[in-house]
C-alpha cells in the first residue's frame, strides 16, 4: 500500500554551503550550495531532501549551479600537469579503423566503419563482398559538433528503403527518418518522439513504438508514459499513421511490435515494469490474412520473459526463461497453445544461454561458461550439428542472417585480442577470418587471469585481472576495478583500446562479475536484486579485498568506477567503506533510490531494486544503501561524479543531489568533484566527447594515485 506523502516545497533559503580541500597542492573551493526546507515522509520516516530543487533541470538556478561546479572542477582539472599528454596519448591508441560485421540485402552488404577519431561511425553499402563500397550514411553531417547519433536503423526486406533514427546530444529521444537507398535520397516525412522502440518493416511501411509529445521544457525530465504502437507508411506525414496497440489502463508498459523475416506475423511484445513484474505478455497477428486483432501467446505479463526468434511456418520459435533459469528455446503452435503442448527446441543446460538467433535454416546458440563464450549450430528442430571452434577464449557476438544466407559473420574479442571479423560458412562448417583490426597492439604483452575469490556470505564471484607481464606483486600498483552488478547485465571480456594507457603506466585492469548480472544465469541476478542487493555491493567490496591481500595494489592505490547501476554501486561501497578505495568515479549512477521512479522512464527498473512507495520492507532495503541517503560527516575518497545535461536515462538529477551532498559532508582534503558533460547523455555522445572525458578520468585517477605517467 502506498504511503508516501509529498510536502510542499519550501522556498526558504536555510543554509548556504561552502567547503575547501586541499589536495596534491590543488587546493578545492567549493561552489555555495542552496539547502532548503523539503521532508517527504515513507512508512513513519522523515526523509530530509536539501537539494530538491536540483531537480529541476530546466531551472535558471540549476544552471548556474552547474557552471560553476564545472568552473571548479575544470580549474582543478587543468592544473593536472600531465591533462593533456594524457587526453594526445588516448588519441593515438583509439585511432585506428573499426568495423562492424557486414549484413546482407538481397545483392548488397551494408557494414558501418570508423576511420579512427571520427565522431561517428558511418555506414557503407556494396554490392557483393568484392564490390566498391560507398557511402550510404554519414552521421557525422546530422550536427556541426559530431553529438548527433544514429540510433535505429533498418533496410526495408527488398531493399528499397532504410529508415533510421537520429537523437540530438545523447537523448534517448529519437526521430525517425526514411532514405530511399537507389537516389540517397532522404524523404520529407520525419516521426518524432520515438523511444524505446524497434523499426520493423512490413509491406512499404515500418512498425515502431513511441510516446506523446512531452510538456515543452520537460523533455529530459518527465516522466515517459502511456506507449504507444503504431504503423508508418512510407511517403506520408506522421499525423497519419497508424495506431495499432494502446493501453490507457496501463500507463507504465512498454510496448514493442517486430515482424517475422517472411513479415507473415506481427509479434506484439508487453511488459509491465512499472508494476515490478520482470517479464512480458506475447500476442500474434497473422498480417497475410489481413488480420487486425491479436492473438495471446503469452496472455498475462508475469515474471517470466518471452522472446520472439522467428517462426517456422505457423509455429513460433521463442526463448524463454519459463522453468529454465538458464534460459530455453520452445516452439510454440497457435492450433496447439497450451503450455503442455509446447516443444522444447534446445532444453536449458547447466551454462546460462547468453543468445540465440537463426539464419541459413540453423539456431545459433551462445552459452556462457566461466563468463566466456561457447557457440553451438542446432538445426530448426534441435539437432546439435557441431560447436564453432573459436580462436581464443573470450566473447563473441553476430551470426544473424536471412533464412536463405549461406554464411554469417560474427566478431570475436577479449581484453588483449582486438575486435576481428569472422566468416562461417554454414554448409561447411568451417570458419574463415574475414576482416584483422589494423591496430598496433602487441597482445603478448600482456596477460589475463580469472581468479574466483569469496564475498562476504562465501560465493565464488569471478573477476579478470589485465596487465602487462613481469607485473610485481608488491601492493604498490596501481589498480583500476570495474564493475555493474545489475539487471542481468555481464561483463564479459572484450578490447578497450583506452585502457592501454593505464596498462602502460604498470596499471592493472580489474573486472568483477558480481552477483545481479546473468553471468551464471538468472539465479546469479536474483542473488543481486531487489532485497539482495547488498550482495552485490559485499562482492565488490570483497573484490578489493582480494587485490589488496594478493598484494596487486593497496588501499592508496586502488581506483574503482562503474556507470548507471555501476555508478550506484560505486556510490554505495564508497558509502560503505570510505576507507578502502583512494579514489572512486561514479558515472551518470542511480544515486537518490527513494525517487528513481519519478523520471523518465525510472520506473522501469522496479523489478530490479523495488520502490519506495511499494511497501515498508523495499523501502527500508533501498534507504539502507542509497548513495545520496548514506553520506555522513567522514573522510571520502578522492571522487569525481560524472554526468551529462542531456542524460535523460538516468537524470542528472540524481548526480547533482549527491555531489552536493557529498561536498557537504566530506571531511577530508580529498576532492570531490563534479564534472557535467554538455550535449552528452547516458553515454558519451561522439568519439571526442568519450576520449576527452576519459582523458579527465584518467588524469584525475592517475594524479590522486601518485602516479606521473610518461609517455
Amino acid at each position: 500500500m502506498r504511503r508516501f506523502l509529498l510536502f510542499a516545497f519550501s522556498l526558504l533559503l536555510v543554509l548556504s554551503i561552502s567547503f575547501q580541500s586541499i589536495a596534491q597542492g590543488i587546493r578545492v573551493q567549493y561552489p555555495k550550495t542552496v539547502k532548503v526546507n523539503h521532508t517527504d515522509t515513507y512508512f513513519g520516516t522523515t526523509i530530509t531532501d536539501s537539494y530538491r530543487w536540483l531537480e529541476k533541470d530546466d531551472s535558471p538556478e540549476t544552471a548556474k549551479w552547474v557552471e560553476e561546479q564545472n568552473k571548479v572542477t575544470f580549474e582543478y582539472l587543468e592544473k593536472i600537469p600531465y591533462r593533456q599528454k594524457v587526453k594526445e596519448r588516448l588519441e593515438k591508441v583509439f585511432n585506428y579503423p573499426k568495423y562492424s560485421s557486414p549484413f546482407r540485402r538481397g545483392d548488397n552488404y551494408i557494414f558501418f566503419k570508423n576511420d579512427g577519431l571520427q565522431n561517428q561511425s558511418v555506414a557503407y553499402i556494396q554490392k557483393g563482398l568484392e564490390g566498391k563500397a560507398e557511402v550510404l550514411l554519414d552521421p557525422n553531417t546530422f550536427s556541426t559538433d559530431g553529438t548527433s547519433r544514429l540510433g535505429a536503423f533498418s533496410i526495408s526486406k527488398d531493399g528499397k528503403y532504410l529508415a533510421y533514427g537520429i537523437s540530438q546530444g545523447g537523448s534517448d529521444w529519437q526521430t525517425y527518418y526514411v532514405m530511399e537507398i537507389a537516389s540517397k535520397k532522404v524523404l520529407p516525412e520525419t516521426i518524432e518522439w520515438v523511444k524505446v522502440s524497434g523499426l520493423s518493416w512490413q509491406a512499404g511501411g515500418f512498425y515502431y513504438s513511441r510516446y506523446d509529445a512531452p510538456e515543452k521544457g520537460k523533455e529530459l525530465s518527465s516522466k515517459n508514459e502511456n506507449h504507444k504502437v503504431y504503423y508508418h507508411k512510407v511517403g506520408t506525414e506522421q499525423s497519419q499513421d497508424e495506431l495499432i496497440y494502446q493501453d490507457k489502463d496501463n500507463p507504465q508498459r512498454f510496448h514493442f511490435a517486430a515482424t517475422t523475416e517472411d513479415e507473415k506475423f506481427l509479434v506484439l511484445s508487453i511488459s509491465d515494469r512499472g508494476k515490478g513484474k520482470r517479464g512480458d505478455a506475447l500476442f500474434f497477428r497473422d498480417l497475410s490474412k489481413g488480420e487486425k486483432g491479436f492473438t495471446p501467446i503469452i496472455a498475462e505479463v508475469g515474471d517470466d520473459s518471452f522472446d520472439l526468434i522467428d517462426n517456422v511456418g505457423d509455429k513460433f520459435l521463442i526463448e524463454t526463461n519459463r522453468n529454465a533459469p538458464n534460459n530455453k528455446v520452445i516452439l510454440f503452435d497457435p492450433k496447439n497453445p497450451d503450455e503442455k503442448n509446447w516443444k522444447e527446441i534446445l532444453p536449458e543446460r547447466e551454462q546460462p544461454l547468453n543468445s540465440v538467433s537463426s539464419a541459413g535454416g540453423k539456431l545459433f546458440a551462445t552459452y556462457l561458461k566461466d563468463v566466456t563464450s561457447r557457440v553451438s549450430v542446432y538445426d530448426l528442430t534441435g539437432k546439435l550439428e557441431n560447436e564453432v571452434e573459436l580462436p581464443a577464449i573470450g566473447t563473441v557476438g553476430g551470426f544473424g542472417g536471412d533464412r536463405e544466407d549461406k554464411f554469417v559473420f560474427y566478431t570475436f574479442t577479449s581484453f588483449t585480442f582486438a575486435p576481428t571479423i569472422y566468416r562461417y560458412d554454414i554448409a561447411t562448417k568451417k570458419t574463415t577470418l574475414f576482416r584483422a583490426p589494423e591496430i598496433d597492439f602487441k597482445a603478448t604483452d600482456y596477460e589475463t587471469k580469472q581468479v574466483f575469490y569469496p564475498s562476504k556470505d562465501g560465493t565464488k564471484v569471478p573477476m579478470f585481472i589485465v596487465h602487462k607481464k613481469g607485473l610485481k606483486l608488491d601492493g604498490n600498483n596501481p589498480v583500476l576495478l570495474y564493475g555493474y552488478g545489475g539487471f542481468s547485465v555481464n561483463l564479459l571480456p572484450g578490447f578497450n583500446p583506452l585502457l592501454i594507457p593505464i596498462f602502460e603506466q604498470g596499471g592493472v585492469y580489474a573486472v568483477a562479475n558480481l552477483r545481479g548480472g546473468n553471468e551464471y544465469g538468472e539465479k546469479w541476478h536474483e542473488g543481486g536484486r531487489k532485497l539482495n542487493k547488498q550482495n552485490v555491493f559485499d562482492d565488490f567490496i570483497s573484490a578489493s579485498e582480494y587485490l589488496i591481500k594478493e598484494k596487486y595494489t593497496s588501499s592508496e592505490k586502488l581506483a574503482i568506477q562503474g556507470g548507471s547501476n555501476g555508478g550506484l554501486l560505486v556510490g554505495a561501497v564508497m558509502n560503505q567503506r570510505p576507507d578502502l578505495f583512494k579514489v572512486a568515479i561514479p558515472q551518470v549512477g542511480v544515486m537518490d533510490m527513494l525517487r528513481f521512479q519519478k523520471f523518465t522512464i525510472g520506473w522501469n527498473w522496479i523489478p530490479e531494486y523495488g520502490s519506495s512507495e511499494q511497501d515498508e520492507a523495499n523501502f527500508k532495503n533501498l534507504y539502507a544503501y542509497s548513495p545520496l541517503h548514506n553520506l555522513k560527516e567522514t573522510k571520502y575518497p578522492a571522487t569525481l561524479v560524472t554526468t551529462a545535461d542531456h542524460d535523460d536515462r538516468v537524470v542528472p538529477a540524481h548526480s547533482f543531489k549527491y555531489a552536493a551532498t557529498l561536498q557537504e559532508k566530506h571531511q577530508g582534503t580529498n576532492p570531490v568533484l563534479i564534472r557535467v558533460n554538455v550535449k552528452s547523455g547516458h553515454g558519451a555522445s561522439s568519439t571526442s566527447k568519450r576520449i576527452e572525458e576519459t582523458a579527465d578520468i584518467y588524469s584525475f585517477i592517475f594524479y590522486n594515485l601518485g602516479v606521473t605517467p610518461s609517455y
